[in-house]
């Protein structure tokens, strides 16, 4: 009795049992379309959430959050600057790196690869490669032994494992009688890592930093300090404000920066990927549009008789608005209870799915990522379920328009 009128009238038609069982099946189609629709595009995107922050964990667990080096590429007085930065805001911890690029020979096969060097005593602060080694360890990287850890696919592509030899030819050459040659070094190899993502493990090496100091001719200097941070979203900002307070001899870079492309083809992946299931949910609201019609049909006599006994077209309008967006809320919501309990157990039920059938989604011998990662974020979950809302409260407005066009005199003709 405290409901306007309209309202009232509006819910009295959704609850009551209507004569043509055809409408109610099409109301109820809407309503789990748009359910389907709304927890089919939550459990995607809290999937495509979890792959991106898979990705990230690793690629990070390899490139350090950011790094600083000198104008020519080499730093020669690494531990000043790294005394000197050692208690900025927002930096967690640093360590020393030397890079650079070489080719490796084991028999007739050749294959390019980025040479690493770290110092095993102090790399566990800014990456994850130690605890990625499957043969052998970090610490076996002993200044002057000259050993060398491979990635997995590398290993394989070279033929070698744990204990056997490689040779190292880095692109500097040395003047002999013969003329240049270039040089050579034979590397025990002491270990293998496996990140898991096959641009490192098919062409990334580690040794000590000494070592690789030497064979790439940085005397007393590495190639620069790799910085972990703690907020890696903030990296560019962090980034920049530290380089505002260094001289103008050091250049900066992070993450973000070093995997633009990526992480951006990654966001425009998962753009494209919501505006494809949103159309699901499109679709799904817009029966709403066939359910409303058929109602205003079914209708036509009552419409009539309320205009008659003095309700205004808006009130009329208003009527039909509530029975569609009914539809929509109710779908709306039974797909997010569904969509979020799915996204939080998408990873237990392909499990048990992949037990019951006896077949591997995801093969590990084919895919990096073997398992399913969802990492539900309730951002995603309010977009999802505004716009799905917004949808169906569009849908109600045509039929409720025609309905409210409806004259009397016409429909009551034959009755």
């Amino acid at each position: 009795m405290f409901k306007p009128l309209s309202v009232f009238i509006g819910l009295r038609y959704t609850r009551a049992k209507r004569r043509n069982h055809f409408i109610s099946f099409i109301s109820l189609t809407s309503m789990l379309g748009v359910a389907l629709g709304v927890a089919a595009l939550i459990t995607v995107l809290s999937v495509m959430n979890g792959f991106e922050k898979e990705l990230r964990e690793r690629i990070l667990g390899m490139t350090s959050h950011a790094f600083i080096t000198g104008s020519n590429g080499t730093l020669k007085d690494w531990p000043s600057l790294q005394d000197r930065i050692v208690n900025f805001e927002h930096l967690v911890d640093s360590a020393p790196f030397v890079e650079g690029q070489a080719m490796l020979s084991q028999g007739n096969r050749v294959r390019g690869s980025l040479i690493r060097g770290v110092d095993p005593q102090l790399e566990g602060r800014v990456s994850t490669i130690g605890d990625k080694v499957i043969q052998g360890e970090l610490r076996a990287l002993t200044s002057g032994s000259f050993g060398i850890i491979l990635g997995k696919d590398l290993a394989m592509a070279m033929g070698v494992r744990k204990g056997d030899k490689i040779t190292l030819i880095t692109p500097h050459v040395s003047p002999t009688p013969a003329g240049i040659m270039p040089r050579l070094k034979r590397l025990n190899v002491v270990g293998v890592f496996e990140i898991g993502m096959y641009e490192y493990d098919s062409a990334l090496a580690i040794m000590n930093i000494d070592d690789a100091a030497k064979l790439f001719r940085i005397p007393d200097g590495v190639s620069g300090l790799r910085l972990k941070l703690d907020d890696v979203f903030k990296a560019p900002t962090i980034t920049r404000n530290l380089m505002a307070e260094l001289p103008a001899s050091y250049r900066a870079a992070d993450w973000t920066y070093q995997h633009a492309n990526f992480f951006r083809a990654l966001k425009t992946e998962k753009t494209v990927m919501f505006v494809i299931l949103m159309l699901i949910v499109a679709v799904a609201a817009f029966n709403i549009v066939s359910t409303l019609i058929m109602m205003v049909t079914d209708k036509q006599s009552d419409v009539a008789i309320l205009r008659t006994l003095g309700m205004t077209p808006r009130g009329i309008m208003t009527i039909f608005m509530v029975q569609g967006t009914l539809i929509g809320i109710f779908g709306t919501l039974i797909g997010v209870i569904g969509g979020v309990t799915l996204a939080l157990n998408v990873e237990t039920i392909i499990a048990k799915l992949e037990q019951l059938l006896g077949y591997q989604f995801l093969p590990a011998d084919v895919y990096y990522i073997s398992s399913l990662p969802s990492d539900l974020q309730w951002n995603d979950v309010t977009v999802v379920g505004l716009t799905s809302f917004i949808l169906s409260l569009i849908s109600t407005l045509y039929p409720s328009w025609r309905a409210a066009k409806i004259r009397p005199a016409e429909a009551l003709r034959y009755d």
